[in-house]
């Protein structure tokens, strides 16, 4: 019978849309026209910021944080790793996961960027 159809239809819609995002879900979860920038949770231990630092170096370019780039200052392991898991995760396609750094990670959705250290942003 065809009362029972438009419930279940309704039904379908509510889960495609609303629970799994359907064809309205953007690529990262932000709003679109959002920018999504990788930060390091300001709870994360020195060591684990340092070990965030290695690993993203070594696939990225990291002198931005060296002696002389223009995010050397101020010398805080949590700035230095915030701008070195931005830039793993800006090279990597911004996905969730790259910047997931063992749990120490999270997604800004407000531009990072301080005085004249600017965090990478790719469209």
């Amino acid at each position: 019978m065809a009362t029972g159809s438009p419930p279940r239809f309704f039904t379908f819609l509510f889960f495609f849309f609303f629970i799994s995002g359907g064809i309205l879900k953007t690529a990262k979860g932000q709003a679109p026209g959002q920018g999504a920038w990788c930060v390091a949770k300001p709870s994360t231990s020195d060591e684990e910021l340092q070990n965030n630092i290695d690993y993203a170096c070594t696939y990225v370019d990291c002198r931005i944080i060296r002696p002389g780039g223009s995010c050397y200052e101020p010398q805080k392991l949590v700035n230095k790793a915030s701008v070195a898991m931005n830039l793993y995760y800006q090279a990597n396609g911004r996905n969730y996961w790259n910047c997931d750094f063992k749990s120490s990670g999270i997604i800004a959705v407000t531009d990072p960027s301080y005085g004249d250290c600017k965090y990478e942003y790719k469209q």
